[in-house]
């Protein structure tokens, strides 16, 4: 029997991983490794993790991709390590050495004071070794063939930056930041500013919003409950719900679900706020959409969801 014919069916199962990627693995390879475990018909992950990266990847599968891209511009937590003297091609320590220069000594008010001036609303200028694309080719590719590249300066949010620790020519620190940040490029330009260069060679995701209390699980981990089981497997799954917790809940009436279902506009006559709501069917708490009401009290479907019953995983699971 061909090897196509003996493959099982992909199921569809839906819900959110919070995978902490190793050290090593593209996150491409391991959107591919846990989508495999879970043998998910629809799987993605909600922003690239460098390979020389680890923490937080989400990893959406099913419906909950469907909110992949709002998870993309949420607000992220990085611990990072830069080595001060040494500047390289790619502005990590995966890139060939271009410059060295002599470390000045610092002291670590110094250092937390430089590192201020990277909070706010700043003007940032990306690695030339990123997946940023011009004319439709990532940036990385056209540096890869020695093109030389004028990166234009980009505006981003730093919201706190904290300094660890200062010891040799070695800088370790805290970020919070809003979405398209590099923390490569904040390594880089803290070199520039001490006049030795920088590169940065740990980085660890520790949350995106809206996971800053929940656990991550590692591939091993996962592993483990798939030889288990599916049911075992299933139960690291987070419900589609939750990449949502920051949005108020919205209970519809079986007329309101019934226009959501097929994306018609609703009316809606309470005293809501405009924005953005978790819309749910009030007979079983099953959630239909993601909802966007305008200040005319007009709800309007942004993503609506073919979810099964409340509690089941799998959309193959009986109603």
């Amino acid at each position: 029997m061909p090897a196509a014919h003996s493959r099982r069916p992909r199921r569809a199962v839906h819900g959110i991983v919070l995978l902490d990627k190793p050290v090593g693995l593209s996150s491409n390879k391991a959107l591919q490794i846990v989508r495999g475990l879970f043998n998910a018909a629809k799987a993605g992950h909600t922003g690239s993790l460098d390979p020389l990266a680890s923490g937080l990847l989400p990893i959406c599968l099913g419906e909950a991709t469907k909110i992949a891209g709002l998870l993309l511009g949420s607000r992220k937590a990085y611990e990072a390590e830069c080595m001060l003297g040494v500047q390289t091609r790619t502005d990590d320590a995966e890139g060939d050495v271009v410059q060295r220069r002599a470390v000045p000594v610092l002291s670590e008010q110094a250092i937390k004071t430089l590192l201020q001036a990277f909070v706010g609303r700043i003007r940032q200028v990306p690695p030339a070794f990123s997946a940023l694309k011009r004319d439709g080719v990532p940036m990385y590719v056209r540096a890869r063939r020695g093109e030389q590249l004028e990166l234009e300066a980009r505006e981003v949010e730093v919201h706190a930056i904290e300094l660890l620790s200062l010891s040799g020519d070695r800088v370790r620190f805290r970020v919070e930041c809003g979405s398209g940040t590099y923390i490569r490029s904040i390594a880089r330009d803290l070199g520039e500013r001490l006049g030795c260069g920088a590169h940065l060679t740990a980085l660890r995701r520790l949350w995106v919003e809206p996971f800053g209390s929940a656990c991550m699980v590692t591939l091993e981990q996962l592993r483990a409950q798939a030889a288990c089981g599916t049911q075992a497997l299933d139960a690291l799954l987070l419900p589609l719900d939750r990449g949502l917790a920051g949005l108020p809940r919205l209970e519809l009436d079986a007329r309101q679900c019934e226009a959501v279902r097929h994306g018609q506009p609703l009316q809606m006559h309470e005293t809501l706020a405009a924005g953005l709501y978790r819309a749910y069917a009030a007979t079983d708490g099953r959630l239909l959409a993601l909802a966007q009401l305008s200040r005319d009290g007009l709800l309007q479907v942004r993503r609506g969801f073919n979810l099964p019953p409340t509690g089941a995983v799998d959309g193959n699971v009986p109603a």
